[in-house]
């Protein structure tokens, strides 16, 4: 078991509304913790990342705990400013 499935079932556990939505939101959730996590291997903080991308650190914020509709051009900026591409695949 990965950091991240620890993570998800340490919230099941503590709230039965995340485990009864999980499924609904799993997908959104795992993007702002994949672009978090690629900020955090980067070395690089919210501010920092605001800053080459031109806006707040606030937004930063949200694109990492609310990506649940989150525009695929600012998933490219963003992985670009982090010094890396985006991959997409259709399954």
């Amino acid at each position: 078991m990965d950091d991240l499935d620890k993570y998800i079932e340490k919230r099941k556990s503590k709230s039965s509304k995340f485990a009864q939505n999980y499924e609904k939101g799993y997908e959104q959730f795992k993007i702002g913790i994949l672009l978090k996590q690629a900020r955090l291997d980067a070395g690089l903080t919210q501010a920092q990342v605001a800053t080459k991308l031109n806006t707040g650190k606030s937004a930063i914020s949200r694109i990492e705990n609310h990506a649940e509709d989150i525009r695929l051009s600012t998933l490219v900026n963003y992985a670009q400013a982090l010094g890396k591409s985006l991959k997409l695949e259709v399954a």
